[in-house]
């Protein structure tokens, strides 16, 4: 287990990815790059620059890599910050994990560009990516062969879930069946008038706090869209999660996002879709993204890689319980 002073370093690195009522936004953005930037990406991972849908987008490639399995990772910082420059080395190491190409696009943040602009943008990176892969595969393929279909990885963390559950609630089933798994990290999933979050004054954890969802949320979009389930996919209807891929959400056991996860998985496995809630015992929002600081988080990656390469989720993970949200029954392992 971390000490205490490993889980205090961690803690202050996590909160500048949090953008709360105290913050600018210019210099949320300098903290959050300055804060997780790195000079060297980790175990030689090359980085290329490239546009998708004309977005600039980083390619980051491990030495060794399936040639049609690609993960597109779209990056969190409270709708308004985050870069390709603050996600280099975490998507790296997934890229090392996971044995596969990561695509991390640079899409436009609020406020200068509201909803729906960041979907826009993650929707075209999509397209242009699937027409790409297709076409590879195609060209690998033996003669006379049946070309393989591309293997796509949908990726997300904290803001970013509902702009990633957005793309696939939008994609045609020829789109959809090649998104092979959806991995969350500590999504947001309710950030509408009527979420606990935003209702309860003070509420938080050791990073995160309803304060947080509240200001980025209203800079993000008007109050009259966070009912969408574009914005907030919690409240999405069975219609719009029927036929969604399966999804492993992995995140700390101390996180006040937690409740809301575990309402999405039942709601996801309700519809009929496989959905893992991994949950690991004393770590807190983002965890994984301190791995200086935290033994944990290697551990957890370590099982994001398995997820992706054995192409079977852990069902031990957690156990989802047909009752309403509150009464869930999980079990916990890390």
């Amino acid at each position: 287990m971390e000490n205490k002073n490993d889980r205090k370093g961690a803690i202050k690195k996590l909160k500048l990815l949090t953008f709360g009522s105290k913050s600018n936004v210019d210099t949320f953005r300098a903290k959050l790059d300055e804060g997780f930037k790195t000079v060297f990406l980790p175990n030689g991972v090359e980085r290329t620059e490239y546009k998708y849908g004309n977005v600039e987008c980083d390619v980051l490639a491990p030495e060794i890599y399936s040639s049609n399995r690609v993960m597109l990772y779209i990056h969190g910082g409270s709708f308004v910050g985050g870069s390709r420059l603050t996600y280099a080395s975490f998507c790296a190491s997934l890229a090392t994990k996971c044995f596969c190409r990561v695509v991390v696009p640079e899409y436009r943040l609020a406020p200068a560009f509201p909803f729906p602009a960041a979907n826009e943008d993650i929707q075209n990176v999509f397209k242009s990516l699937f027409t790409e892969e297709q076409i590879a595969c195609s060209l690998n393929a033996e003669k006379g062969a049946k070309p393989q279909l591309p293997e796509i990885i949908i990726a997300a963390d904290s803001s970013a879930a509902p702009i990633a559950c957005s793309l696939i609630f939008n994609l045609r089933e020829r789109y959809r069946s090649c998104i092979k798994q959806v991995i969350l990290f500590s999504p947001w999933l309710d950030v509408s008038e009527c979420s606990k979050l935003i209702q309860t004054k003070k509420i938080s954890d050791e990073v995160m706090s309803g304060d947080v969802l509240r200001k980025s949320s209203s800079i993000y979009t008007y109050e009259s869209n966070t009912k969408s389930p574009m914005v907030s996919p919690l409240l999405a209807g069975d219609d719009s999660l029927q036929n969604f891929p399966p999804v492993f959400i992995q995140m700390g056991e101390k996180e006040i996002l937690l409740d809301d996860a575990k309402e999405f998985a039942f709601n996801l496995q309700n519809a009929g879709n496989e959905c893992v809630l991994d949950i690991w015992p004393n770590m807190m929002f983002m965890f994984q993204m301190a791995d200086e600081y935290l033994h944990e988080s290697h551990l957890a990656l370590d099982k994001v890689g398995k997820v992706v390469t054995e192409g079977t989720m852990d069902k031990a993970a957690v156990q989802i319980e047909n009752k309403p949200k509150l009464e869930h029954s999980l079990k916990s392992e890390a």
